[in-house]
Order: structure tokens, then sequence, then C-alpha cells
């Protein structure tokens, strides 16, 4: 932030308004220019913004201000749609009033500053023409050169007026060739990044039952330096592609691990969809307030079918120095018959327990692509504590040019029941190694061309081995 002296202190221009005494009522806030609202967003960073506003238009050639227009606003979006009207010239007013832009544009003008002295309160005022601001405040006052000091003593900068190309509100600028005059509706939309939403889930699992309680908030993020005033708001989940169009929801977790979905699901939501996205329209108008985080519910669902398990990844055909814990998972479908029946946006979801007393425990969480109507999801949650899984590189031997691998997996469970363990030999792709499996303590199941899995019952307090031979390339 530049010039700390000018951001604590009070800068002012001169105004013909009274100074407000101790019991008035406080300042009015200045009303929203913004006309009727409608917001479409999206989830990665970019919202289209419509707004019709009534303008009272001269014939001829006129100059028209949009305030309040998203600070972050893609000009070479607008559009501006208006019966008997059409667009010449279009600025965007960024350079927005503020301490700092004030004392640059100030630069080569005079303004007053005023000191007070701290033993006696006493004001003294003296003029003072601004000569540089880089990266401080070099003044000329009288016949000296004086650089504004971040020293802590009391100071104003009082400037004669506000330069012209300031705004207090994001600006945008229209020259109009109007064919009447007469007031009418204009529709200015544009597109916009700083608006965003996601998905969150709070997911309240009962083991006992085999059920979770779900609850999907959507939670609205708006950075773009505007309040947009009783929208009319449509969500949109999918990723739309952009310019700068990535990939939000990749994985990097500490610990290799498989990504939630497992089976893609084939029915069709009754949600209403944009193409090949799907749209949340919120029930009523809403305030999207700059700065400010937002949730609102579009999900509630009790009794879901739901399960646990666990899950260990091996990267590769390779020894861990010790039993390392297998991945806490909680399996659950967006299927109709699984009792969630609705597409799920991309977002986190937060897993909770309830303890012996009765009161839910966070037990973890993690995120999920936008998932279709009727997949088999599986959501890694933590490590467990008491289920872990040592694997051991028995022996390796080069036949030729390729290389055999024996492999021994130890599953150790502390647990006073017995539990599942979805063992997976990851890395079977590398390098295109072309990987066979040649023997095996128990079959298999090769879900890709990467990895092979085995579904391994494992006693209560005890333990269950598997064992199996790899022929690969490298």
């Amino acid at each position: 932030m530049l010039y700390r002296t000018l951001a604590a202190a009070l800068l002012a221009v001169p105004t013909t308004a009274p100074a407000q005494q101790a019991g008035d009522a406080p300042a009015v806030t200045v009303p929203s220019a913004q006309g009727d609202v409608s917001v479409t967003i999206y989830t990665n960073d970019i919202a289209l913004v419509q707004d019709v506003r009534q303008l009272a238009l001269p014939a001829g050639r006129t100059r028209q201000a949009f305030p309040d227009v998203s600070a972050t606003i893609r000009p070479e979006t607008v559009s501006l749609g208006m019966p008997g009207a059409t667009i010449v010239e279009q600025n965007f007013d960024y350079d927005l009033l503020s301490p700092t832009s004030l004392m640059q544009n100030a630069v080569g003008e005079t303004i007053t500053l005023v000191r007070t002295n701290p033993a006696t309160g006493a004001e003294a005022s003296e003029r003072a023409k601004v000569l540089a601001v880089n990266g401080g405040v070099v003044l000329q006052i009288g016949g000296r050169i004086e650089v504004l000091r971040d020293d802590g003593l009391p100071v104003r900068a009082v400037f004669d007026k506000i330069p012209p190309n300031l705004r207090a509100r994001p600006t945008l600028s229209v020259t109009l060739a109007s064919e009447r005059s007469g007031t009418r509706p204009a529709t200015l939309s544009y597109l916009t990044g700083g608006l965003g939403w996601a998905a969150d889930y709070v997911a309240l699992f009962d083991e006992a039952a085999g059920t979770i309680d779900v609850q999907g908030w959507v939670t609205l993020r708006n950075t773009t330096g505007t309040t947009f005033n009783a929208a009319r708001t449509l969500l949109v989940a999918g990723e739309v592609a952009t310019e700068n169009s990535g990939n939000r929801y990749g994985y990097t977790p500490r610990l290799p691990q498989r990504r939630p979905i497992r089976v893609a699901g084939t029915e069709t939501s009754g949600r209403e969809q944009l193409g090949d996205f799907y749209v949340y329209p919120l029930a009523e108008r809403t305030t999207i307030a700059d700065k400010q985080t937002k949730q609102v519910s579009f999900m509630d669902v009790q009794g879901a079918a739901a399960s646990s398990g666990y899950e260990y990844v091996n990267p590769w055909l390779n020894s861990a120095q010790q039993p390392v814990s297998a991945g806490s998972i909680l399996r659950f479908a967006n299927s109709r018959a699984g009792g969630l029946g609705d597409a799920l946006p991309a977002g986190t979801v937060r897993v909770y327990a309830r303890d012996q007393r009765g009161q839910p425990q966070f037990t973890g969480e993690n995120a999920i692509p936008h998932t279709p109507q009727g997949s088999r999801i599986s959501l890694r949650t933590g490590d467990a504590f008491d289920v872990k899984v040592m694997p051991v590189v028995e022996e390796r031997t080069q036949m030729g040019d390729r290389w055999r691998t024996r492999m021994r997996y130890t599953l150790t469970n502390a647990r006073p029941r017995a539990v599942t363990v979805d063992l997976v030999q990851a890395g079977l792709d590398w390098r295109w190694s072309d990987t066979r499996v040649v023997t095996e303590s128990r079959k298999s199941e090769r879900t890709d061309a990467n990895t092979a899995v085995w579904q391994v019952a494992v006693p209560a307090n005890g333990t269950a081995t598997v064992t199996a031979t790899f022929d690969t390339r490298f």
C-alpha cells in the first residue's frame, strides 16, 4: 500500500454540505445506479451480467455513463441493446477514487496540508505543490522541498477538487447515437471475472444404519468491486471454455489415490439444462455484496444409502519402509435408487459422524468433480488408524528385456470387526510398460491399464496376505 501516512490520514475535498454534528443520523449510502439485474455465474470464475436500466436520452449523439458496473468487467464483451439507439464509442473508467489515486493525480497541482500540534491541538495550514509520488510524496512548500513523512504525527491533505478522470464507482461510458428523444429501457450485458460459485456438501454418516443425510450449499463469492443488488441469479454447473480454461479440480494428494467417481452415472437428471451444463436458479432474488461470501441451500436429502470401507494404493511395484495406513472411504451413489437422485456440481464434501454422546464430529473432507446422476462415488476422507498395509518386493529378476517382480502385501486390522480393503496396485502402465499379472493368490480386477484391484477381507484383530507376480518391460 502506497503512503501509509495518507492511508491513515483524513483526505478531504471541500464541500458545501454542513458538518455532521453529534447525534445526527448516519450518512446515507449512495444508492446503486443499477437497474433490473440478472447474473449468470459459472464455476470457473466468470459471470454474465445483464442490467436493464431506464435511460432518458435526447435525440442525436449523447454521452451516457453507466456507473456500478463490475470493476473486473471484460470491456470487449460489452453489448448494449436499446430501441432507437446505437453505440458509437465506449470507454471503461476503472481508475477509482482512493487516497493513492487522488495523490497521484495531484502531481503538478497545489494542495493544502493541515498539521495538528499534538501538544496543543492547534492546527496550522500551508499550501504545497505535489512534485512526485514515486514511492513517497515529494512536496514543494514555499522555497523548500519536503517529503511527506511517515512519523505518526496528525496530518491531513486537503484537495481543491476531484480530478475528472477519477470515479467513485466503476463506470462504463458510452457515446450513443439516438434516433429520438425519450425514456426507454437499455439492456447492458457483459462478462466479468471475480464472480464465482462452488458447491459445498455436509454429509452426516450413520454407519449403523448405512445412510447419509446430505445438505448441499451454494457458496457465492464476489470480488468484482461492485455489489449486485436484488439480482435474479442463475448458477451454471460445468466448465465453459474461456481463454484461461483449466482444471480447477485437479487432485494432488499426499498419497496416491483414485479419483472419487468410480462409475460414471447414466441417469438423466430432472435439473434444467443449458446446452451440456446444468442450471441451478436461486429461488429468490439476492444481493451479492462486494467482498462477500454467501451460502444458499440447494439440496437437503435424508437417509440416502451409504457405506464405509478402506482403500490402499501402492503407486508402483515397490516396498514401503513401514506399514502404511489404508484410506478411510465413504461410498455412496447419487442415483434415484440410492436416495440422492441428483446431478452433483463440483465442490467439497465434508463428512461428519456422531460420537458416543450423539454429537456430530468432523471426520474428513474431499472434493468431487461435476458428477452425473447415477454415479458411484468413493470419497477418501482420511487415513485409517487401525487398518494398515505393508507392500514388500520379495524378488525382482531380469528375464531378457523384461523384469519379473514378486510382491507380497500384508494387511492388518486392529478393529474388533472384520473389514474389507480395496488393495490397489497402480503404476502398471508406466511408460507403456505392458505389465502382465503372471500369478496371484486371489483374483484381481484390472479396472484400467494402470491398476489392478483386489478386494481383501481382513478378519477382526487379524491379518490377510495377498501375493502376486508381475511381468514388466522396465
